[in-house]
């Protein structure tokens, strides 16, 4: 009898136990303590994927009843980030995938699971597009948890929190698209950028001007032309401009001081999600 009662004695403990160490209980985080390789930054891809069912439901956290949207097309909000990392890599996400602190996700109170979201960082106009699969966070000022990998993109790791802004991209059945509240575009209108030739030929920016410039892209909407010229000007510190040729939009960076400026910017742009640029104006 004694040897029963203990047992049942020590099940309740190992219960209790349980019950008092889940994710959310865990007071701390860090950063990863050890990597074997630099983490892949590259961004989610958006794309179509059906909102599963079980994660529409109202459900509680900390004495809090939370209502998760039906839908994000349209989404837009603004507030502070804040990231989550080595203490719940491995886990199970609300959605049932295991968290990876390396991979471009992120985790939301509310957002249909699964979403993706472009996130702007205010203070500094980097961007990163993560897909959300994860509740969180429940903390009354933060709007959004970033992987570590989605953090360190958007270069606030190391400040633990920072001033975004979220865009729902939502992707239909059909392939429209709506980046947050901008109107619904086909998925080439979303895309935007028209391809580079594989060997383009350098324009020159007048006959007697032999100024560097780097041409990022050529762009047919007017709109995105000017917004991604207006990051990218802020980002790296030189000039910017979106002459229009053909009906289409080039933007380019420069004039550049030298050739030194110019293959450093060069290869850091084309390891940052323009592959294509080139330079304008001179040979490297």
């Amino acid at each position: 009898m004694c040897a029963k009662y203990c047992i049942l004695l020590l099940c309740a403990v190992v219960l209790c136990g349980c019950q008092s160490s889940g994710r959310y209980a865990q007071h701390s985080d860090s950063a990863p303590t050890f990597v074997y390789d630099e983490p892949d930054y590259t961004d989610a891809d958006p794309q179509y994927e059906p909102y599963r069912e079980w994660n529409s439901r109202p459900y509680e956290v900390l004495g809090k009843r939370y209502f998760p949207l039906q839908s994000g097309k349209g989404f837009v909000e603004t507030g502070l980030a804040s990231w989550y990392g080595q203490k719940f890599h491995g886990h199970l996400t609300s959605n049932g995938e295991t968290y990876n602190m390396f991979a471009m996700t992120a985790a939301h109170k509310t957002l249909p699971l699964p979403s993706f979201v472009k996130v702007t960082n205010l203070s500094n106009g980097k961007t990163a597009i993560v897909r959300v699969n994860d509740r969180g966070p429940f903390h009354s000022s933060r709007i959004i948890d970033l992987s570590y990998a989605a953090a360190k993109k958007l270069d606030y790791q190391q400040h633990g929190t920072a001033k975004v802004k979220l865009e729902v991209i939502h992707f239909d059945e059909n392939n429209q698209v709506t980046v947050g509240n901008q109107p619904t575009v086909s998925y080439e209108q979303y895309a935007g950028i028209v391809p580079l030739p594989e060997e383009p030929e350098a324009e020159p920016v007048s006959a007697d001007d032999d100024r560097l410039y780097i041409q990022v892209a050529a762009v047919s909407d007017p709109e995105r032309a000017k917004s991604v010229s207006t990051v990218l000007s802020q980002l790296y510190q030189v000039p910017a401009e979106i002459p229009l040729i053909n009906n289409i939009y080039k933007l380019r960076l420069g004039p550049l001081a030298d050739r030194f400026q110019a293959k450093m910017l060069l290869d850091d742009l084309q390891k940052n999600g323009y592959p294509g640029a080139y330079t304008v104006g001179g040979n490297l």
